[in-house]
């Protein structure tokens, strides 16, 4: 990279053009997977901006890219995250990495989730360093890894502070953090935590042409999908609502099992996706789930360790880093809105980090994931202003 990209819609558009799909647990391999070449684009990133970064790699072949910006005299550190992964592109019905402008829009994999954001960050973290505003934040850019599945990118992250040598940018705990993500210039200061997890019902083989010589365990799961939906009709009436989350709830996202159609199947699985507000206990949570099963079922069941235990994140502790940004967007674009979201970002492990963390950025989730994914222009250029000026005048209590 000779020079950087002449705007933020030419910068987005490289990133676009630069496959980087999360596998979503799926055994695949292939040039469009990972994050590998994004990474290498973003060391020649910072390296033509002449900033300090490091590369630290989380799992073979994954890494964060961290860079800083550090000014003489800064008396507040701000971290600036963006995932550099996207979800796959099954479906999709405009060609996924040659990004396309139509109508004041940019089109391809990730440009709403998350590369029109982590461009905006990435636009107004080059502008600092450019101009050097007077009283800027200390600026963390992290760009990390593995968003869409595991989280492992921010997990990683958020033991720099708290592990001396781990990094030698990130050697002490952010005053607050911004994540990227489309909120149509919003500011979410809360949203909804997830536990996955499975269950397992178990029966016994026989072969098909006499099925009464065996315990088929599709017909058990039947009996406790029948008691989950109706667990899912009562749960929102099991505590008040979060004021900005809503409600918890509960879905059943998977289904499988037996080994052939003349068979009759000794096991099935389904995977579940909990929803947990702010101020609930997963662990609570769970118990209930096998409170009412129990009391619905006349077999036994296995419930496997979740996988997944995505933390909430709270509007008690936020208000420090949320009230200055929806100043700034104010002088931007208007009025905007704190407000809550029923997805989890990273914002709820910076903040389970000790750090008061908000989520904003350009574009519509509504696009995220979609078939034909956008977003518009005029999002990208304001989020990157907007980014620029709260780091060139951050807040200076907490």
């Amino acid at each position: 990279m000779s020079d950087l990209p002449a705007s933020v819609t030419d910068l987005l558009c490289d990133l676009i053009s630069i496959p980087s799909v999360n596998p979503m647990g799926r055994d695949l391999s292939g040039p469009e997977f990972f994050e590998t070449r994004l990474t290498e684009y973003l060391v020649q990133f910072f390296e033509t901006l002449g900033v300090p970064h490091e590369v630290i790699e989380v799992v073979p072949g994954r890494s964060n890219v961290i860079a800083k910006f550090d000014p003489p005299g800064a008396t507040t550190t701000l971290l600036l995250d963006a995932h550099q992964d996207t979800v796959p592109v099954d479906g999709m019905t405009i060609p996924p990495f040659e990004p396309s402008i139509s109508d004041g829009r940019v089109y391809g994999r990730g440009a709403s989730d998350v590369k029109g954001g982590l461009a905006s960050m990435l636009w107004a973290f080059a502008r600092l360093v450019r101009e050097q505003p007077a009283g800027a934040a200390s600026v963390i850019m992290s760009c990390t890894c593995d968003e869409e599945q595991t989280t492992l990118g921010i997990t990683d992250l958020c033991t720099y502070w708290e592990t001396p040598g781990r990094s030698k940018l990130v050697t002490q705990r952010p005053d607050g953090a911004v994540i990227a993500e489309p909120t149509l210039l919003d500011v979410v200061v809360a949203h909804r935590g997830a536990t996955r997890f499975r269950i397992l019902t178990h029966g016994r083989a026989c072969h098909s042409s006499d099925p009464t010589q065996g315990i088929n365990a599709i017909y058990r799961m039947a009996k406790v999908l029948n008691a989950l939906e109706e667990y899912a009709d009562v749960l929102p009436g099991q505590r008040d609502p979060h004021p900005l989350c809503g409600p918890s709830t509960i879905s059943v996202g998977r289904i499988y099992g037996g080994a052939s159609v003349n068979v009759v199947p000794d096991e099935c699985a389904i995977e579940i996706d909990r929803r947990i507000i702010p101020g609930e206990d997963p662990e609570e949570a769970l118990a209930r789930i096998r409170e009412f099963l129990a009391s619905r079922l006349d077999f036994e069941i296995t419930y496997e360790k979740p996988w997944l235990n995505g933390p909430t994140l709270s509007d008690d502790d936020n208000g420090w880093v949320a009230a200055p940004l929806l100043d700034v967007i104010a002088q931007v674009d208007g009025p905007h809105e704190a407000v809550g979201v029923p997805y989890g970002t990273h914002a709820s492990r910076t903040c389970r980090g000790g750090v008061p963390s908000v989520v904003f950025g350009p574009g519509s989730i509504a696009q995220a994931h979609t078939k034909d994914e956008w977003i518009e222009i005029e999002q990208l250029e304001k989020a990157a202003d907007v980014y620029y000026r709260f780091c060139s005048n951050p807040p200076s209590e907490r």
